[in-house]
């Protein structure tokens, strides 16, 4: 284009992008650059590369445990209320329209350890009661089949446990490490890292750049994994990506 060219409106740019995501084609583009910067002599065979990675945040809030539970079986009410209203007004406690209609919030939870504690305990039995009436054989086989009663499943699993036949909170040292915790319903893949002195629930880019002092610095590959996963984890990975591009 002429230095004098508008150029296009910047929600192109969106467009663009979202269309990339969709049809898998970002490695395609980033290819394309680097095959154009090899034949323009920017990008040279055994040069000094260097990779770093940063963090990703989830687009979703970060959850403790009683606010994550307590959401997770909210989102699964509602999930269930679209496909089954009858069935879930039949299976259903009056008193959870009051607490699960609201998204959870800190406000919305009983102040002190132990109250805290007992809410928790009472949430975890509204949901293995649920639970316990989708996967049981006479309650409609498509129920079991919706993916929030799947992700209810996982976080019970991971937040409570049976004693003497009660339901009963799992201990902070009894739960999943952060790799295999789900903090969030609406984003499984989400997990919480901590990186120097940065915390934060999401993912986590590792990014590779050529690093040669007489020569523009490149991105070469780009990679994006669980926020928990360590640098020096992928750097057999990415050496292998670089030497093959």
């Amino acid at each position: 284009m002429e230095l004098t060219d508008p150029g296009f409106d910047h929600t192109v740019l969106a467009e663009f992008r979202a269309r990339l995501i969709a049809g898998n084609a970002e490695q395609l583009l980033l290819d394309t650059m680097l095959t154009l910067c090899k034949e323009r002599g920017w990008l040279k065979a055994r040069g000094k590369q260097r990779t770093d990675s940063t963090h990703v945040l989830a687009k979703i809030r970060a959850l403790n445990r009683v606010l994550c539970v307590g959401e997770t079986l909210r989102h699964t009410l509602n999930c269930v209320a679209i496909v089954a209203p009858e069935w879930l007004l039949v299976h259903s406690q009056p008193e959870w329209v009051e607490r699960y209609e609201a998204r959870m919030e800190d406000a919305r939870t009983p102040l002190g350890d132990e109250a805290r504690h007992a809410f928790a305990e009472v949430m975890g039995a509204d949901g293995a009661s649920l639970l316990d009436a989708i996967y049981d054989a006479a309650a409609p086989n498509f129920l079991s089949e919706i993916p929030a009663v799947e992700i209810l499943r996982r976080v019970w699993i991971q937040n409570y446990t049976w004693i003497d036949g009660k339901i009963r909170c799992r201990s902070s040292e009894d739960i999943p490490p952060a790799a295999r915790y789900i903090g969030s319903p609406y984003d499984v893949e989400a997990h919480y890292s901590k990186k120097r002195s940065t915390t934060w629930v999401g993912y986590k880019v590792h990014l590779t750049e050529t690093c040669e002092k007489e020569s523009p610095h490149l991105i070469t590959h780009v990679e994006t994994t669980s926020a928990a996963v360590s640098d020096d984890a992928r750097t057999a990975v990415i050496h292998e990506a670089c030497i093959c591009q």
